[in-house]
C-alpha cells in the first residue's frame, strides 16, 4: 500500500516549490490508489509564524489537493502536528539509547553514525551512495528534537512507503537511512524531485522571487486549475508533450520514473499563457459567476452578462477584469493624451469623422454590419482597417486593447459609441 506524505513547516509563506512537492505526492497517491498524508513539522517553535498553518491548509484546498489523513481530517497515525508527538519521540529515543546509538554532549543528544556508505536507491536518480562522516544532533540542548530525527520517526511511525521531496534533501538521505536502520525499520523508497530554478535559471527560486508564493496567485484570482496544471510540468511531462491537461489525465499518466532528473525553470510567461487558456475555455456560466464575484457593479443583469461574455476570449487573468470592463459602466473614463498622440500615424481625426458618418447611417448596429462598414471605409479611403479600429477603440474606451472590436461596439450601443466619438473629437480639438 502506497503511503506518501507532505510535511511543510509553518515558518512563512507557502512557496511554489512546496506546492509542487505536495502536488507530486498527491498525484502519486491518486495514481496508485494510495494514501496522501499531511503532517505539520512545527517542532522549531522559534520560527513558527502565526497564521502560517492556515495559509498551508487554504492553499492546498485552493489547488484541489485534498489529504486523506492529517489535521482537520484525522487518521490512525496522529497526532499530525509534530509539536503534539513528544511522547512518540521519547519512545523512539529510548530505542536508540538501548542499542547505544546515542550519547549526550553539552546537553545535546548526538546520534552515532556508522561511517559506512549508505545506499539511497532513488527512484529518480538511481543508486546513490553517501557516507556520514560526523555524528549529528537529534535533540538540542533545550530538549527539542531536530528535523532529521522527527522526520525519520514520523515516517516510520506513520508507515510512509515513499518519500517524495526536493533534490536538495538528497544530501540528508544518508542520515535518514542510518536512523531507519538504527531503529530497526526498513527505509521508505526515496524519490528526489528536481529543484525549481528562477526564471533566468540562476539558482533555486526563493520565497523572495516574484511569483514564488502560492497565496499571491490566490489573491490575484488566478485559476487554481491552471497553476496546478503548470506545476505538474515542472519536472514531469507526458510522453506526447501535451501541456494543458485535465487533472484526471495527469493522475492516470503520472509515475515517479517519468520525473526528470534535471532542474526545472520557472517561466512566468508560460504560466500566464496557461491561465489565459483556462479562462478562455472555462464554461461560460462559470466565467460569468467568477466575474460577477470580482467586479461588483450595479447594472442590468443581462447587460453585465453581455459585457463579461465578450471579455472571456481576451482576458489573461481575472485581475485585469476591472480595468478591462470599467468603461462599459462609466462615461467618465480617462482618455490619456499620450495614447492619443500615439494614434497620430493613423490620422485619427479624419478616421473618426468618417466612421461617424458611416455608422450614423447604419440601420442595424451589429457585428456583421460594422465589420462590412469598416471594410468599405478602408477601400474607399485607401487606408488599413486597423486605422479605424485603433482610433475608434481609443475613442470609445480610452484603451488600446480590449475585447473583440466588432463585439464590443454593439454591446456599448450605437448611441453611446457615437456620443463618445464626438466627445473625443471635442477633447482633442487640434
Amino acid at each position: 500500500m502506497v503511503r506518501v506524505r507532505f510535511a511543510p513547516s509553518p515558518t512563512g509563506f507557502f512557496h511554489i516549490g512546496g506546492a509542487r512537492t505536495a502536488l507530486f505526492n498527491w498525484l502519486y497517491a491518486r495514481h496508485t490508489g494510495g494514501t496522501f498524508v499531511l503532517r505539520i513539522e512545527d517542532t522549531d517553535r522559534e520560527r513558527h509564524i502565526p497564521g502560517a498553518t492556515e495559509v498551508i491548509f487554504d492553499s492546498l484546498r485552493w489547488l484541489g489537493l485534498d489529504w486523506d489523513e492529517g489535521p482537520e481530517v484525522g487518521g490512525d497515525y496522529g497526532p499530525y502536528f509534530q509539536s503534539q508527538r513528544d511522547t512518540i519521540y521519547q519512545e523512539y529515543l529510548e530505542i536508540l539509547r538501548k542499542s547505544d546509538k546515542v550519547y549526550e554532549q553539552e546537553g545535546a543528544i548526538f546520534f552515532r553514525v556508522s561511517h559506512e556508505p549508505q545506499l539511497i536507491d532513488d527512484l529518480i536518480h538511481g543508486p546513490v551512495y553517501r557516507a556520514e562522516e560526523k555524528d549529528f544532533v537529534i535533540f538540542r540542548s533545550n530538549g527539542t528534537p531536530t528535523f532529521h530525527f522527527v522526520n525519520v520517526v514520523d515516517d516510520a511511525a506513520m508507515q510512509i512507503s515513499h518519500v517524495i521531496r526536493g533534490a536538495d534533501h538528497l544530501s540528508n538521505s544518508s542520515k535518514h537511512v542510518e536512523l531507519f536502520k538504527a531503529l530497526g525499520v526498513p527505509p521508505p523508497k526515496f524519490a528526489h524531485i528536481p529543484l525549481i530554478l528562477k526564471t533566468n535559471g540562476a539558482g533555486k527560486m526563493s520565497k523572495r522571487e516574484t511569483g514564488a508564493l502560492v497565496e499571491d496567485y490566490h489573491k490575484q484570482h488566478f485559476i487554481p486549475e491552471a497553476l496546478r496544471n503548470y506545476l505538474c510540468l515542472l519536472g514531469w511531462s507526458p510522453k506526447d508533450d501535451r501541456e494543458i491537461m485535465p487533472i484526471e489525465e495527469v493522475v492516470r499518466l503520472f509515475d515517479l520514473p517519468e520525473i526528470n532528473k534535471t532542474n526545472a525553470r520557472f517561466d512566468e510567461r508560460k504560466l500566464a499563457y496557461m491561465n489565459a487558456e483556462y479562462i478562455k475555455n472555462m464554461p461560460l456560466e462559470e466565467f460569468l459567476r467568477r466575474g460577477k464575484e470580482l467586479f461588483d457593479v450595479r447594472a442590468d443583469e443581462a447587460y453585465i452578462d453581455q459585457v463579461l461574455t465578450i471579455c472571456q476570449e481576451k482576458l489573461r487573468s481575472f485581475t485585469e477584469l476591472g480595468h478591462f470592463v470599467e468603461y462599459f459602466f462609466d462615461e467618465n473614463f480617462e482618455r490619456p493624451q499620450s495614447e492619443w498622440e500615439k494614434l497620430a500615424k493613423f490620422n485619427p481625426r479624419p478616421r473618426l469623422e468618417e466612421f461617424l458618418g458611416a455608422a450614423d447611417a447604419l440601420t442595424a448596429f451589429n457585428e456583421t454590419n460594422l465589420e462590412q462598414m469598416i471594410h468599405d471605409l478602408s477601400e474607399q479611403h485607401g487606408v488599413k482597417t486597423g486605422d479605424y479600429i485603433h482610433t475608434v477603440r481609443y475613442a470609445v474606451s480610452g484603451r488600446g486593447v480590449g475585447p473583440s472590436f466588432y463585439r464590443m461596439l454593439p454591446v456599448l450601443g450605437k448611441e453611446r459609441v457615437l456620443s463618445r466619438i464626438h466627445r473625443t473629437l471635442e477633447i482633442f480639438q487640434s
